[in-house]
């Protein structure tokens, strides 16, 4: 499915219109929606092998997190009011506080770690969108792993242009993750297992 431009930018609470109507909105199975540069934007779940991935991230970072901090996976909304954003990150790491809440809008501002799985359908707003409004709301790290390139990206110093620094490595090799982890994370196994043969 692609973008579904709900709001023509000009009205006046634009953001909190488009948020309504992601609540109201029936999204089909194996889709997840997020508010995008003005648009709802709604896009395929992940291909199976990424749940391998994003368990091996989190098993990694788990240890290091900061005190009363969890990490996570799964479809939850974070909404950047400030540059008028909602995301439903692939990873999330979030003071535990922060999700006791019976909203299913949680607070971005609130996260300390995001990471990104890369697909054909949100490569784009991953590599540009996502680094630019992560950083200005001042998420100390964002990991983009380019799924189809097989790279990771940690992006961190946070501010109001996004990012200051940036390093990326090829999955298999071990990438630096800065505070509040500061920490080695090793990337093997984050790359595409091989295509399987189609049953006889």
């Amino acid at each position: 499915m692609a973008e579904r431009p709900t709001i023509n930018g000009t009205e006046p609470d634009c953001f909190g219109e488009l948020l309504r109507t992601l609540d109201e909105l029936d999204v089909p199975d194996g889709y997840q929606a997020e508010i995008i540069r003005g648009n709802i934007v709604v896009s395929p779940w992940s291909k199976a092998f990424y749940l391998d991935v994003m368990e091996l991230l989190c098993e990694q970072l788990r240890p290091y997190l900061p005190e009363d901090h969890r990490i996570s996976y799964g479809p939850f909304l974070y909404v950047f009011p400030g540059v008028e954003r909602a995301y439903g990150p692939d990873i999330h790491a979030a003071h535990r506080g922060v999700s006791r809440s019976t909203s299913n809008h949680l607070d971005g501002e609130a996260l300390s770690f995001v990471a990104e799985l890369t697909s054909s359908s949100t490569r784009n707003d991953d590599l540009t969108d996502k680094v630019q409004a992560y950083g200005k709301a001042g998420v100390p790290v964002y990991l983009l792993l380019d799924m189809q390139e097989e790279q990771a990206t940690v992006f961190s110093m946070p501010s109001v242009k996004g990012y200051e620094a940036r390093e990326t490595k090829p999955f298999g090799e071990k990438l630096f993750i800065p505070a509040p982890f500061d920490r080695v994370l090793d990337t093997t196994g984050f790359n595409a297992p091989p295509a399987t043969a189609p049953a006889p």
